[in-house]
């Protein structure tokens, strides 16, 4: 019997905001972006318009795809909301976070910093307790992601977790092997729905 695999229409991406990035992540970015469109998957992201937030955002929207932003009200000017596409401006970086899960069938995380490994982990924290099923796919060009993945393993070898956390989300290094990658993890239902937590 073959194991069903995630109904996805809408697809959150996680990634950094800096226009110093590597330009080679930039332009992985926005290949991206074009492929969500073209896929016809709908474009959730943190509604800058700057980094490969941006750069992802512009591609999909130019390639006709549907995108929506979340923008807290303080970072609507230092991230450049892009005005082409929808934007949704709430209070608070919590209500951000639980738009932007509400919103998405699955999540991508691109190369990032501080604040993209904050959403990345809390995403995987949610999944770890039952609180979600949906696909979460990590792009690790060059191995960016490896100390990430090695701390998993650390976890996982001082007996943290079980070895199974790490079957909660796939790595590819290839932007085009992302959304192959999405569609192809599992699915299942939600153990319990995420509370919502908002400043």
């Amino acid at each position: 019997m073959s194991i069903p695999t995630a109904r996805i229409d809408s697809v959150c991406v996680y990634c950094g905001s800096s226009d110093a990035a590597d330009p080679a992540w930039l332009g992985a970015a926005s290949r991206l972006g074009a492929a969500l469109a073209i896929d016809g998957l709908r474009l959730v992201y943190g509604g800058g318009g700057v980094g490969l937030m941006g750069a992802c955002a512009r591609a999909a929207h130019g390639a006709g795809g549907r995108v929506l932003g979340v923008m807290p009200q303080f970072l609507v000017s230092r991230e450049i909301v892009l005005e082409a596409v929808e934007t949704v401006i709430v209070a608070s970086m919590h209500e951000r976070k639980i738009r932007m899960f509400e919103e998405a069938d699955a999540f991508v995380v691109l190369p990032g910093a501080i604040g993209t490994l904050e959403e990345a982990v809390e995403l995987l924290s949610w999944r770890r307790l039952g609180l979600h099923v949906k696909p979460i796919v990590f792009f690790n060009p060059g191995d960016f992601w490896r100390p990430l993945f090695d701390l998993f393993d650390h976890f996982i070898a001082s007996r943290l977790v079980p070895a199974e956390f790490n079957s909660c989300w796939r790595a590819v290094d290839r932007i085009d092997d992302v959304i192959p990658a999405l569609r192809d993890m599992p699915a299942g239902p939600a153990v319990a729905a995420v509370m919502r937590v908002v400043a």
